[in-house]
């Protein structure tokens, strides 16, 4: 077959593709679905009795908006990383909002100590924080799956991994509105640890939640 007619061929069979959003469009799509979940999770469960409180409380809303800020920075790399020749550095965005989440709880852990000496980082079983975080955190990895599967699996552990901790970031920052445990060391090996085993669970399921038999499924649908 001639060059001129196999191009042909080629072009009269192929289909339109539309471009993928923008990895913040994409983000704000689904943080408004995850911010209605979550909503709804609280006020199905009932918000914490002190939560008013609670919001006058500058280290409980540091440690909140940087949990959020997390997961927003997470669901904006994960969208980036599924684009071809998108900025590799973004990868990086969560990193800072994770490191100040995880310094304001680590100084309430160390003023936990000089106040009340060894008893200030006690640990007590918490296995509630398990279940809680999976559930508020459900529907926003549900809907990131599906959206990742809609771009390139270029660096599917790496994807996954991103979208699996902005699930678990917002699912923390949802709990922390209805479960009442404020100690910084519980806080900090309860319900961040369950964030960090979320996010390295998801990255081990990434080549199986992102391939390229779901780019072509995704590429017949609407692009999200």
């Amino acid at each position: 077959m001639e060059t001129d007619k196999l191009i042909q061929r080629l072009a009269d069979g192929s289909e339109p593709v539309r471009p993928l959003p923008r990895p913040w469009l994409r983000m704000a799509t689904w943080l408004a679905l995850a911010v209605a979940y979550i909503a709804l999770v609280v006020y199905v469960v009932s918000p914490r009795d002190d939560l008013l409180a609670k919001l006058r409380d500058l280290r409980f809303c540091i440690e909140e908006i940087a949990a959020l800020a997390t997961g927003i920075a997470a669901a904006v790399a994960a969208f980036a990383s599924t684009i071809p020749g998108s900025n590799r550095r973004l990868l990086l965005l969560p990193v800072l909002p994770l490191m100040v989440w995880l310094g304001s709880l680590g100084q309430g852990c160390i003023e936990a100590w000089i106040r009340l000496g060894p008893d200030g980082l006690s640990l007590q079983p918490d296995w509630y924080c398990v279940p809680a975080i999976v559930l508020v955190g459900a529907v926003p990895a549900i809907a990131m799956a599906v959206m990742l599967r809609r771009g390139a699996p270029l660096t599917p552990h790496k994807t996954v991994a991103l979208g699996g901790l902005a699930a678990a970031g917002f699912g923390n920052f949802g709990l922390r509105l209805f479960h009442d445990q404020d100690a910084s060391i519980m806080v900090l090996v309860w319900q961040v640890g369950t964030v960090l085993v979320l996010t390295a669970l998801a990255a081990w399921t990434g080549p199986r939640i992102l391939n390229w038999q779901a780019v072509l499924a995704g590429a017949r649908g609407d692009v999200r």
